[in-house]
């Protein structure tokens, strides 16, 4: 199984904070990111997104259906994060659209297997994937992008 975290890209500052809209640079990394993964997504990919505009509106930068999942808003944790995935044994691919420091959280849990905090820039990708290897579950982290890099 495949799960991205995308945070979402810039957004204003201001309240209420589910309501914080994407700046102009914001939208011009969503773009990006998204002209970068398109072509990379299988066609099967499930795209969950927080309910905050600012997500919705990295989201859309895709092009591509997308489900609105209130477990993924602001303030979320990390174990409603992979429940909503499916992890690690969704049948498809999962993108998952969210926030800072949930998302951190999932990379270092996904990473060391314990409780932690990463840091996710804004409008950047992490990239992981579970396999099997000799009966075990092993997480491979496939890709770190960040908008500046495209």
């Amino acid at each position: 199984m495949d799960l991205i975290l995308w945070r979402h890209a810039e957004a204003e500052d201001g309240l209420p904070d589910l309501e914080r809209e994407l700046t102009d640079k914001g939208r011009k990394q969503a773009g990006r990111m998204a002209d970068w993964l398109n072509p990379r997504l299988a066609q099967d990919t499930q795209v969950l997104v927080s309910p905050a505009r600012r997500a919705l509106q990295t989201a859309r930068a895709l092009g591509r259906g997308y489900t609105e999942v209130p477990a993924l808003a602001p303030g979320a944790s990390a174990d409603a994060v992979l429940e909503a995935a499916g992890w690690p044994h969704a049948a498809h691919p999962v993108l998952v659209v969210g926030h800072q420091p949930t998302l951190g959280q999932v990379a270092a849990r996904l990473l060391s297997g314990q409780a932690g905090d990463l840091s996710i820039k804004k409008g950047a990708i992490w990239w992981f994937q579970c396999r099997e290897r000799d009966g075990e579950l092993q997480v491979v982290l496939r890709a770190v992008v960040g908008p500046d890099w495209l």
